[in-house]
């Protein structure tokens, strides 16, 4: 699981047990399905004045949003929930690319 990589590389995030990890991403999995889409389209024009790296600000902030509504899984800051989020979206994304 990403969020369970995220937890053992990031320091200032952590991951109680691999159950915290599936249900973090399962929270996860259904924001960035039904609520971020929303949300980048509502934030329009900070994507394109900053060339789309206000989505990482976004991804970070639904990172610790999810850390706040689930216990045993605590981000320490920003800076890690903005890591946390690169290292679950990078691993995500080569998850999809090695099952296709």
């Amino acid at each position: 699981m990403s969020v369970y990589a995220a937890g053992y590389f990031v320091a200032g995030v952590f991951v109680a047990d691999f159950w915290v990890a599936a249900l973090a991403g399962a929270i996860l999995l259904f924001i960035n399905t039904l609520v971020k889409p929303v949300i980048k389209i509502l934030t329009l024009p900070l994507m394109v004045v900053t060339f789309g790296l206000f989505s990482l600000v976004l991804n970070g902030l639904f990172f610790m949003f999810v850390s706040q509504i689930i216990s045993g899984l605590s981000v320490s800051g920003f800076a890690p929930a903005i890591w946390g989020s690169v290292i679950v979206s990078v691993l995500t994304w080569l998850a999809e690319k090695i099952t296709d």
